[in-house]
């Protein structure tokens, strides 16, 4: 059963299209990475999704599931009633992660000086019903820090709550970024390229952890590394210019003769490199498409 959809969902900025009209469904429970050339609308379509960017045209919506009488539930995961939608077309971010929609970043996105643990009760309590209570003492937050120490035994940094996170390895901040995405129980996790950057040594922490969280969350992934993809997926979207040219299960895109064409250019299993068009001098990049996207060079590269 589908948690977020799109329908018609484009961004242009003047003359480019950099999302074209994609119609989405992501399932509950569902790992659907979504891949393609550098400068494909990867992250610009995320930024449409969570409200950092307004559509140019078409729609994001959200389930709700509604309670016997009629009331709002929290989140998808209620028991009983029907499953309604919530549209978070024109939604600010907070609102759309207040509807269950939460996102890491590429650029590791954390409060340096800040404890491992403050990092996520902060993200906790943002979404809970305390978010502008800050006059109030942490120490009466009480449960915001044991949903915070929870997470952090999760995403496996229990050992290094009381550290600032500036002292983490760079492994390691991811690992607090999705920490901190998965603060507040979110129903929807949107992942942007969580290994970037991460040394081989730990690209297993990291798919680990991806793996479990998509246990008992909808994940939707960008991630370059194909092998990763190929092996925690069970769908797969390419993006080539803005538009889907392909959707299916791993097997079926990895052999659709389209995506060779546009991506994956002769990809075997085993492949380890971590951007398979890295290669064609002439693709647009990551930062290319970020500065055509967002010319105040707010957005993340797309």
């Amino acid at each position: 059963m589908a948690v977020l959809r799109t329908e018609g969902l484009t961004k242009q900025f003047g003359g480019l299209t950099a999302v074209d009209d994609v119609d989405f469904e992501l399932a509950g429970g569902e790992l659907c990475s979504l891949i393609g050339p550098n400068g494909a609308g990867k992250t610009t379509f995320f930024d449409l999704l969570t409200g950092a960017l307004d559509p140019t045209a078409g729609t994001v919506e959200v389930a709700v599931r509604e309670d016997t009488d009629g009331e709002r539930a929290d989140g998808g995961s209620a028991t009983g009633g029907s499953v309604g939608w919530i549209d978070i077309t024109d939604a600010p971010p907070h609102a759309t992660a207040q509807q269950g929609l939460h996102r890491s970043y590429q650029v590791t996105n954390v409060f340096p000086t800040s404890t491992v643990l403050e990092n996520v009760r902060i993200a906790a309590q943002a979404h809970g019903d305390d978010s502008f209570r800050a006059w109030r003492n942490v120490n009466g937050f009480e449960s915001y820090l044991a949903e915070a120490r929870q997470v952090l035994e999760r995403v496996g940094l229990g050992g290094k709550a009381d550290a600032p996170a500036e002292t983490l390895s760079h492994g390691e901040k991811r690992q607090l970024e999705v920490g901190i995405a998965l603060a507040g129980d979110p129903e929807v996790l949107l992942l942007d390229e969580p290994n970037a950057g991460v040394s081989s040594e730990s690209v297993d922490d990291i798919i680990a952890l991806i793996e479990d969280v998509a246990t008992d969350h909808a994940v939707l992934l960008v991630e370059h590394n194909m092998d990763i993809v190929m092996n925690v997926s069970d769908r797969i979207v390419v993006l080539n210019r803005g538009e889907v040219i392909a959707d299916g299960p791993p097997d079926a895109v990895r052999d659709d003769p389209a995506v060779q064409e546009a991506y994956l250019g002769g990809y075997e299993p085993g492949d380890v490199g971590d951007d398979t068009d890295a290669e064609d001098p002439g693709d647009a990049t990551e930062e290319g498409d970020a500065a055509t996207d967002d010319p105040a060079g707010g957005g993340e590269p797309g």
